[in-house]
């Protein structure tokens, strides 16, 4: 990103997005700023009368009423042959032509102890929070990546604008958290997966600049988007289960709407970024656990790493003795 950019890298007026978990909390918001923004806008989700209410409410924020178009497709994206499915559907709603943006964000957190938590339970959380968006890469990258049939590039596809695929992941992929063991897996898993697409897809783009004929429409950029706490219907079931000593690290935490995590997800892909996160705690996480994964700014990036690292030192073992303490004060269930 560099420290000065005014480009708008993640343009949607006019531009179909796909947004799986679109019909509540960060989905829906998604899709009602895009709305406003001016983008053709496509929610996913399972239930098809909270679609239906959702896709009401997203299309009454369209910027151009007469122009824009919204759709809702009911699918079970924890099954690959639904992800291929949603996406043809789209195709054809899409005069022929596939999504511009796809958006993986169905997912659900199911808080409890490890040792507490059925395997059953355990095996689900992977299938929404990692495996559905896995599948929806896969059948995704496979339409964009397809051989162009034309036998000479056009103009307007040399200079077209570049597809994204963004993932959700959560700032539970930066540390592990007592009582996060169902769902912190697959989230950190999510995060890895994008990084490594993001390598790989340097192979299309690249040949895209120098083979005339066959290759890729346009160029494919993937982000990963991480958010913290959202008061959203999700969170309100989240804290069903969620064991006291993890709401006890939570304390304080910053929480964010569904338009307001919408608005700083957006607003850093618009700036060019490739591992987002939304508030002031997840910016402070993600320097401390940058890792391999790319630098949205090199220096500011840097310099936080070297705060956080430090700070580190006090938060960790401050953490760590806070569970440690609930354990020798409470009753803890144990094994039969």
């Amino acid at each position: 990103m560099g420290f000065f950019s005014w480009k708008n890298h993640f343009e949607v007026d006019g531009r179909t997005v796909v947004i799986t978990g679109g019909s509540q909390g960060m989905g829906r918001g998604l899709g009602k700023l895009l709305a406003q923004k001016g983008a053709n806008v496509v929610i996913v989700a399972r239930n098809q009368q909270k679609l239906d209410e959702a896709l009401q409410y997203i299309s009454s924020a369209s910027k151009s009423p007469q122009t824009q178009r919204f759709h809702a497709i009911s699918a079970d994206l924890t099954k690959s042959e639904e992800n291929t499915r949603l996406l043809e559907e789209v195709t054809a709603w899409n005069d022929g032509d596939p999504p511009d943006i796809v958006w993986a964000n169905a997912g659900m957190s199911h808080p409890s102890l490890f040792i507490d938590t059925p395997l059953d339970t355990l095996r689900s959380q992977m299938e929404i929070n990692y495996w559905a968006a896995t599948y929806l890469a896969h059948a995704t990258l496979k339409l964009w990546l397809r051989q162009s049939s034309s036998k000479s590039v056009p103009t307007e596809q040399k200079s077209a604008k570049p597809r994204h695929f963004i993932v959700t992941s959560s700032v539970a992929c930066f540390a592990g958290i007592a009582g996060y063991a169902p769902y912190s897996p697959a989230k950190s898993a999510l995060r890895s997966l994008a990084d490594t697409l993001r390598s790989e897809l340097n192979i299309y783009n690249g040949y895209r600049r120098t083979h005339a004929t066959g290759a890729p429409e346009a160029d494919v950029k993937v982000h990963c988007v991480v958010p913290g706490t959202i008061t959203s219907p999700g969170y309100a079931e989240e804290r069903k289960t969620k064991h006291a000593v993890t709401k006890i690290l939570e304390e304080g935490d910053l929480s964010q709407t569904e338009d307001e995590v919408a608005v700083a997800a957006v607003r850093g892909l618009e700036k060019g970024g490739y591992l987002i996160t939304t508030q002031l705690l997840g910016h402070a996480m993600r320097a401390g656990a940058l890792g391999g994964s790319p630098r949205n700014n090199w220096f500011v990036d840097t310099v936080f790493s070297w705060v956080v690292n430090i700070a580190w030192l006090f938060i960790g073992p401050d953490m760590e003795g806070k569970v440690f303490n609930w354990g020798k004060k409470n009753e803890v269930k144990l094994p039969a």
